[in-house]
């Protein structure tokens, strides 16, 4: 287990857990739309810190143990999407330029100059940012099942749109397991088979740790609100390495292809099979491209873990 740390950035508290040798090139870990610090799959943070790394996670504003931004009043989803649909532009109570600045006040929290950066799905939007924003700050950046948010890139299927939108018949914590694991069969991965009991076990433990939907409303709505960041990600000067699943049903594989694109030199790995999940199979894989495209950085590497 990491250290549980609060650490205030940007105006707001964050529940951040730190693993591993505080001297060691740092790994920040940005997690996706409405998911918690908890859904990391422990063996890419084990492969991690095995290779020398120190791996900082964290819970993203309006979800988790983190601040709640519940003053900021409830979205209306659908008129957003429509809108977004449309080319219009989308208004949010914050952005993903804001949520980046968080990630780096939670680096300066911990005395941390330089750091790699991995996010996936809205995190990878986040990690695009962070790296736009500060690019003397990014050792690399790790882009997983993204999207640069370019106009025209094809969207989620719709069953699966519509999915989103839809509540739990109640916050019972077996009825929100229920709902996610259903989610879930939507979006996994057809090529790897998923530990249905230790994903139940995963997502029960998340549930009971917080529940905040109208958190996640507001993080999407800050995601449909980002339509420019592709015309910005030509300034990112970090090694980038763009992960992407060819049977991805939310983000399709075409959104990774064009945000690999969009960044100089930017390296793009398809995983044959693999969803908007991580199945057990696809984490090995994960870990396979990501640690050596860490290594490939220009950060002395420790060996040995803590």
């Amino acid at each position: 287990m990491g250290i549980g740390l609060q650490i205030y950035s940007n105006g707001l508290k964050f529940e951040v857990e730190s693993r591993g040798v505080k001297t060691a090139p740092a790994v920040l870990l940005t997690m996706g739309l409405g998911m918690q610090l908890t859904a990391w799959p422990e063996a890419l943070i084990e492969s991690l810190l095995q290779f020398g790394y120190r791996v900082i996670c964290y819970d993203n504003r309006d979800i988790g143990l983190s601040s709640h931004l519940d003053a900021l009043g409830v979205p209306n989803m659908i008129l957003a999407a429509v809108k977004a649909r449309l080319g219009l532009t989308v208004h949010s109570p914050y952005r993903l330029e804001d949520m980046a600045h968080d990630a780096l006040g939670i680096l300066d929290a911990l005395d941390i100059e330089r750091a790699h950066v991995i996010g996936v799905s809205m995190g990878g939007m986040i990690s695009q940012r962070i790296a736009i924003a500060a690019p003397s700050r990014i050792l690399s950046l790790t882009s997983v099942m993204s999207t640069s948010g370019a106009p025209g890139l094809p969207s989620a299927r719709t069953e699966i749109a519509k999915a989103m939108l839809v509540r739990p018949k109640s916050t019972r914590i077996d009825e929100i397991v229920d709902h996610s694991m259903k989610l879930f069969a939507l979006i996994g991965s057809p090529g790897y088979p998923q530990d249905l009991i230790a994903l139940r076990n995963r997502l029960t433990t998340s549930a009971k740790r917080s529940y905040h939907p109208v958190g996640v409303s507001r993080q999407l709505l800050a995601i449909l609100a980002d339509s420019k960041r592709c015309q910005a990600l030509a300034r990112i000067q970090s090694p980038t390495l763009v992960i992407h699943g060819t049977d991805d049903p939310l983000v399709p594989i075409a959104c990774g292809r064009d945000t690999a694109t969009r960044i100089k030199d930017a390296r793009f790995v398809e995983i044959k099979g693999m969803g908007h999940d991580w199945p057990p199979g696809v984490t090995d894989q994960l870990c396979a491209h990501i640690v050596p495209h860490l290594k490939r950085s220009d950060a002395p590497i420790l060996t040995g873990s803590s």
